[in-house]
């Protein structure tokens, strides 16, 4: 199972092909997000209509929600890096999320993740 971040939804609803095509190699089956991707796809819905269309797709994907060991991992992240590396509460909930259960994480933005230790990015050669 691969984490989705953010960014591969938006580029999936911008109907970027390579995206699209990665999704495809992934497998609905295999394709994960975290409840803080779900709330960003909520929170930059246009309309009724868009936010229907995100609920949707994302009723067949497996939902990641918070737990304490996901929070836990997100405050350390929090202390390590955000004087250092200006990360952000979304990014580094993620990130915890990944690393609790062992799932690689699919971004376009991996210079917001490379540094975190433990962390395995999903490939973007396989785009």
């Amino acid at each position: 199972m691969i984490l989705c971040d953010t960014n591969i939804l938006i580029e999936f609803y911008k109907a970027n092909p390579a995206v699209i095509q990665t999704l495809k190699q992934i497998g609905r089956a295999n394709i994960a997000v975290s409840v803080i991707t779900k709330a960003e796809l909520f929170y930059g819905a246009r309309d009724k209509l868009e936010l229907a269309k995100i609920e949707g797709h994302l009723s067949s994907c497996h939902c990641f929600g918070l737990n304490d060991t996901v929070s836990s991992l997100f405050l350390e992240l929090m202390g390590n890096y955000s004087l250092s590396h200006k990360v952000t509460i979304p990014d580094m909930l993620i990130a915890a999320t990944a690393i609790s259960h062992g799932l690689d994480l699919y971004t376009l933005n991996t210079k917001d993740f490379k540094f975190i230790p433990g962390l395995k990015l999903y490939p973007l050669e396989n785009l």
